[in-house]
């Protein structure tokens, strides 16, 4: 067996403190706007991830100045760009490993007038189009171009120019994209239907203090007077939310006594009222999240007394990100309810290792989950089983360590690229599972 695997032995009770990581969807937002100056931009709190680390490499093959203080700590310095490394094999080949590369395109257009990209890849959740990043951009009066046979986007301009953008999709990434050239536009810059998740208010926040003019950052209605040029800038990253809701589902499936420590709760949206309509008990103390340890919890029911229904929708919705980890921690519950993923059609497809771990799901369609809860009166079972994509592989890892019986679990490379050595943060805390 490579090193791609872990051994998880079920049925421990876990107790202790865990420490959230850094944001990983922040991290990528963060790191593509230093290319956006030539000053120095200090970042603190970076997750030491794969994805992290991927983007970081490409950074560097552009002769960004990487400077590492700790191993999460980093400053940035692209004074010395190198564009020439967009048409060599190298950045094909570490762009098309991580789709935060696409946020480069954004900071680059801004600033040097050009950029290229290829296809970039990431999570297989279903399709994840492009276009509401690269109609933005051409409405900021730039040039689209598709090389079919390199699988390359070319994006080019004379010079931004500011303008009213109503966004056809409220995307994250491409909310970021649009910023970031907006920035450096000429004139103002309208952007409707925008996000507004934590993630891109930060990118906003550090913006500012580096120069830009934003208003109406945290609302769908961003507005952006260009600037002639950005400065440097510290920014910390935010604890990741997609992390504190897995160990809140940990604790929940293992019947643990566990607390999660500095959780920014004020950021945490609706997370936590989303598990505790899961019966899970849930205490706030200070930052800290407290878990106690529960030998059940009952799903509630809507106010009418119908099955409850829950789904993901953007910010300040319930992030898509978590509907893995909720389908997971439901399998155990008492009572049923239904999962409906609506933003990726292919999230749920995972539930078909549940099922031969003993869970009973439904699987309607690509999208809605019907999920009838055991109770914890039969417990899962370990099987082997592969990480299709980052959130189901932690939510079957989470699977495993409450069920009966050794699992393995392979593929992790998946669970790398979104969680900070998962396997020895864990161990700290009780749980049986090795990396083979």
């Amino acid at each position: 067996m490579s090193q791609d695997v872990f051994r998880v032995r079920g049925g421990n009770i876990l107790k202790g403190n865990l420490q959230p990581q850094g944001a990983k969807n922040e991290a990528l937002q963060i790191i593509c706007a230093v290319m956006l100056t030539d000053q120095p931009v200090k970042i603190t709190n970076l997750p030491n991830i794969l994805d992290v680390q991927n983007l970081i490499k490409l950074l560097q093959g552009f002769g960004v100045k990487v400077q590492q203080h700790t191993p999460n700590d980093f400053t940035f310095i692209a004074d010395d760009v190198n564009l020439e490394y967009f048409k060599s094999d190298d950045f094909h080949k570490h762009a098309r490993k991580i789709r935060g590369s696409v946020m480069l395109i954004g900071a680059l257009l801004g600033r040097y007038k050009k950029a290229y990209l290829p296809k970039p890849g990431g999570d297989k959740i279903g399709r994840r189009r492009l276009d509401t990043h690269f109609n933005g951009l051409i409405k900021l009066n730039s040039s689209f171009s598709f090389d079919d046979d390199l699988g390359t986007f070319y994006l080019e301009t004379e010079g931004l120019k500011g303008t009213y953008i109503l966004m056809d999709e409220i995307s994250v990434t491409g909310t970021a994209n649009i910023v970031m050239a907006a920035t450096l536009a000429e004139g103002k810059t309208t952007i409707f239907n925008a996000a507004c998740e934590p993630y891109l208010q930060q990118l906003c926040k550090m913006l500012v203090r580096m120069g830009a003019n934003i208003q109406g950052i945290g609302s769908n209605l961003l507005t952006i007077e260009g600037v002639e040029k950005l400065g440097g800038t510290e920014h910390r990253i935010l604890p990741d939310m997609i992390e504190i809701g897995s160990f809140i589902g940990l604790a929940a499936m293992t019947g643990s006594d566990i607390t999660i420590k500095n959780c920014q709760v004020p950021e945490l949206g609706v997370i936590i009222p989303t598990f505790r309509k899961l019966g899970i008990q849930i205490d706030i103390i200070g930052d800290d999240v407290h878990v106690p340890a529960q030998e059940n919890y009952e799903i509630s029911t809507f106010i009418d007394g119908s099955i409850l229904t829950i789904y993901d929708a953007p910010w300040p919705g319930f992030t898509p990100d978590l509907m893995s980890i909720l389908l997971v921690v439901a399998t155990q519950a008492k009572g049923s309810v239904l999962i409906h993923q609506k933003m990726f059609e292919s999230r749920l497809f995972f539930v078909d290792k549940l099922i031969d771990m003993g869970a009973q799901v439904i699987l309607c369609d690509p999208h809605r989950a019907n999920v009838i809860g055991l109770n914890k009166k039969y417990p899962l079972r370990g099987i082997q089983m592969s990480s299709p994509d980052i959130r189901a592989g932690v939510s079957l890892l989470i699977a495993a360590l409450s069920a009966e019986g050794t699992s393995t679990i392979s593929n992790i490379h998946q669970i790398d690229r979104g969680y900070e050595n998962i396997d020895k943060r864990l161990q700290a805390i009780g749980a049986d599972i090795i990396r083979l």
